[in-house]
């Protein structure tokens, strides 16, 4: 797990204290998330249907994963229950902290290394099939998640420029021009308020962690029997590794 998190810590990416944040009151703010629009309801549509819960994630857990450039290690993780966040803690011979927003059965977390996650945020978006962005996102610090919406104006995929709108956790909304732009087998995404991140795909959801060098980023899945199914990166490098976490 050493190895794992000193390759995470090492994220090239410029820390957005600003990015959308000029609303916010504390220095440590910054991110970007989205809310969605619920669609329409209607006699016969799903939007009737009973929504499942999102998986209860906090709790203790064993890790084994893998380091971007091979190597595997062991240690475990503690995700604390934060208001609308979670933190989590990594030991493996050395600590790590971070900050995860849980979006459906995705988690997405960014974190440092020490005993505090201090500067790092992290973006989670579904990808809708029109290919505008929906997400929620939090900043170490911060028990109070924010929402992001971001609507394509020119690309395709996921690669373009758009518009984007959200809401800090104070309430206060604000806009702001983003760019996503493929970098490897990642993501890079960069606001107009000189904010930027790195993303992890996965099927129709970009996990975005934020922070500068000092932090990493993961994207978790839920598993069916409540383990949780990650990838992550950091480095500087558009390699990733595995991390499996099961509770204890």
């Amino acid at each position: 797990m050493k190895n794992l998190f000193q390759h995470r810590s090492a994220l090239a990416v410029a820390l957005l204290i600003g990015l959308v944040l000029g609303c916010k009151s504390t220095a440590s703010s910054t991110s970007t998330s989205v809310s969605k629009d619920d669609p329409p309801k209607t006699a016969n549509t799903s939007a009737n249907t009973p929504t499942a819960p999102a998986p209860d994630i906090a709790g203790k857990y064993n890790v084994v994963g893998s380091n971007p450039e091979g190597g595997q290690y062991k240690g475990t993780l503690e995700v604390i229950t934060h208001g609308d966040v979670y933190q989590f803690k990594w030991n493996a011979g050395t600590q790590y902290d971070g900050v995860g927003v849980q979006n459906g059965n995705i988690i997405a977390v960014a974190f440092a290394n020490g005993a505090n996650g201090k500067g790092c945020g992290v973006v989670d978006y579904d990808i809708a099939s029109n290919g505008s962005l929906n997400g929620k996102w939090g900043y170490w610090g911060t028990n109070d998640a924010g929402t992001e919406s971001a609507t394509r104006t020119s690309g395709s995929g996921l690669t373009g420029e758009y518009d984007a709108t959200g809401k800090n956790p104070d309430g206060k909304q604000y806009k702001a021009r983003l760019t996503v732009e493929p970098a490897g087998n990642l993501y890079r995404f960069v606001w107009s308020n000189n904010t930027d991140g790195v993303g992890i795909k996965r099927g129709d959801n970009i996990a975005v962690g934020i922070g500068g060098t000092r932090c990493g980023f993961v994207t978790y899945q839920v598993q069916s029997d409540g383990s949780l199914d990650g990838i992550w990166g950091g480095g500087g490098s558009d390699k990733t590794g595995t991390e499996t976490a099961s509770k204890q």
